[in-house]
């Protein structure tokens, strides 16, 4: 039996499967453009609300409409797949001019192989498992970082609170300036309620100097009271064809996710919580000499290349943050130290205490280059 019958086999007998597709990589490794699709990642730990905020890795919460919407991470999720992204709305509608969605916001490098703003570019087909308790009409768009080419597809929930698989194509673009840098090269977005001014004059199909989020019908989960949306095996690849969701270790998903976010402290620990060292170790050194009042500093390789330099936030033992933990020649813990400096690159990071006669420093970290 052929390769290509296999392929079709794992598909469905509906399904075409063409030489054409095997040769353009439709079907390589690594081809799912979208990071932590199946919501696997959670280094954060815990919920979120603001708009723009991050809680599942790599997934961000749009919302302006001034309900306060939630975003995480659960187990509620169709097999073989152990978590989603569960959103919950707050229970106000969009004004015209506010917006309610889940997004990811995709570097350039990754994207780079669909060739969008080129005579070279290829379409792409985006597939996800969802579930709501509105069903109706909803939209999932693709823009590029400037918004002025936006591309809004449609899918319609039919049962509410049941898992349902989906799949939309983005046709090649040719057009526009798409970012093939580590700045945003596609905006994916899932909307759940945006307003008027976001409206598509039409679907299916790329529009220019517009900035299209969604549609004059789009379900009103944000305005729904107690209304929840899930989403998990989002995949986006090369082809108008959805294959099977392309599956990674834990580690390979992890290792992504901290290109773009990353932490010392262990993988369970929500980041602020007052932990001390026999527990949950920091980055700390000892044995520093305590008779000078000078500057004491250590610097770390990050365990990922960052995207870009990140934001490090610096936390001591107590949870407090913008503090460092110090430690005399007992080891006794000093949490009323402020940081006195910080040093900042794509591959470390560095910290010192305010000047002073330590004998050991301590500090958790978190690296912050999200797009």
């Amino acid at each position: 039996m052929s390769n290509a019958r296999n392929l079709a086999n794992l598909l469905g007998t509906d399904t075409q499967i063409t030489t054409a597709d095997i040769a353009g990589g439709v079907f390589q490794a690594n081809r799912n453009m979208v990071i932590n699709g199946a919501a696997e990642v959670y280094q954060r730990g815990a919920s979120a609300t603001a708009h723009n905020s991050y809680s599942v890795d790599r997934w961000q919460l749009k919302n302006t409409s001034g309900a306060t919407c939630t975003h995480q991470q659960v187990t509620d999720s169709p097999a073989p797949f152990k978590n989603s992204v569960r959103y919950s709305a707050g229970g106000t509608s969009c004004t015209a001019a506010q917006v309610a969605g889940i997004a990811q916001r995709m570097e350039g490098t990754c994207t780079l192989p669909l060739g969008w703003g080129t005579s070279a570019a290829k379409p792409c087909t985006l597939s996800f498992w969802v579930k709501s308790s509105v069903t109706g009409t909803y939209a999932v768009s693709t823009r590029n970082n400037d918004t002025d080419s936006s591309f809004v597809n449609t899918y319609t929930i039919n049962s509410a609170n049941t898992w349902e698989h989906k799949t939309v194509t983005f046709s090649a673009q040719t057009a526009g300036t798409w970012l093939n840098t580590t700045g945003i090269g596609v905006r994916l977005w899932f909307d759940l309620g945006s307003g008027d001014n976001f409206n598509a004059d039409a679907t299916g199909q790329w529009r220019s100097s517009a900035n299209y989020l969604t549609v004059s019908n789009q379900a009103d989960v944000v305005g729904t009271s107690g209304a929840t949306w899930f989403v998990t095996g989002v995949q986006l690849e090369l082809g108008d064809v959805g294959t099977p969701f392309e599956h990674r270790s834990f580690g390979d998903v992890l290792k992504q996710c901290e290109r773009y976010y990353e932490k010392t402290y262990q993988y369970s620990t929500v980041p602020g919580t007052a932990v001390s060292y026999d527990g949950n170790m920091p980055i700390r050194i000892n044995g520093l000499n305590n008779t000078g009042n000078e500057q004491k500093y250590l610097v770390i390789r990050l365990r990922t290349e960052k995207r870009a330099s990140p934001t490090t936030t610096y936390y001591n033992e107590a949870g407090n943050t913008g503090r460092c933990t110090t430690y005399n020649a007992g080891g006794t813990a000093d949490n009323g130290i402020n940081i006195g400096l910080s040093i900042s690159g794509t591959s470390m990071q560095g910290f010192g205490p305010s000047n002073g006669t330590h004998s050991g420093i301590g500090c958790y970290m978190t690296h912050d280059a999200e797009l």
